[in-house]
């Protein structure tokens, strides 16, 4: 069961293999294009969310972080205090609810068993305004071991995002973690 104590437990003993102590190098550089510092964003499963950290620096004001572990939630409330541009959720993602103009991916859709896919793609279009983008990074390869993380291909990811999104970027990620080269694509959807 992924549930709350399931990633409660992986913060506590330190089994964190998707935490690579940075900011995703393809998401840094798909932020550093952006010119819109208003932009509501979201940042689902957050983690220790260096994602969020790097837009705060980069001056983006209105930033929603969500987790279900407290660890981490705990961690962020305390390195953000203070910080009124960015909002810090304990809960589910798939009981969330808000309006957001980008969301961005970063080990959370891994996270998820696959059953629940076409749910996560339900709730992506319930929470992105008309014309919100979803972008961020998924791998592109089928893990040996039992997930998580659940890997997939590109083909199983254009199925599953058609009907509701437009396509803008799917690509192999030219600037990854060398810990994750040759293994993650660059995600750019924009909600029908």
């Amino acid at each position: 069961m992924l549930d709350k104590d399931f990633w409660e437990e992986r913060y506590v003993s330190g089994e964190t293999g998707w935490d690579m102590g940075m900011v995703s190098p393809p998401l840094a550089s798909y932020i550093d294009q952006l010119k819109n510092k208003i932009l509501r964003i979201l940042i689902p499963g957050c983690g220790n969310a260096y994602e969020a950290a790097y837009l705060h620096q980069c001056g983006f004001s209105d930033v929603t972080l969500i987790d279900l572990a407290d660890t981490p939630v705990n961690n962020l409330r305390k390195k953000f205090n203070g910080a009124s541009r960015i909002r810090i959720i304990k809960g589910d993602f798939f009981e969330h609810s808000g309006q957001y103009d980008l969301i961005l991916e970063q080990t959370f859709f891994c996270a998820i068993d696959p059953v629940r896919r076409k749910d996560y793609v339900s709730k992506m279009i319930d929470l992105l305004a008309p014309g919100g983008i979803l972008a961020g990074v998924l791998f592109d390869k089928q893990f040996d071991k039992p997930g998580p993380p659940f890997g997939g291909s590109a083909e199983e990811y254009r199925i599953l995002f058609s009907s509701a999104f437009n396509l803008r970027m799917m690509e192999s990620c030219k600037d990854s973690h060398p810990k994750r080269q040759g293994s993650e694509l660059f995600i750019e959807l924009e909600r029908k």
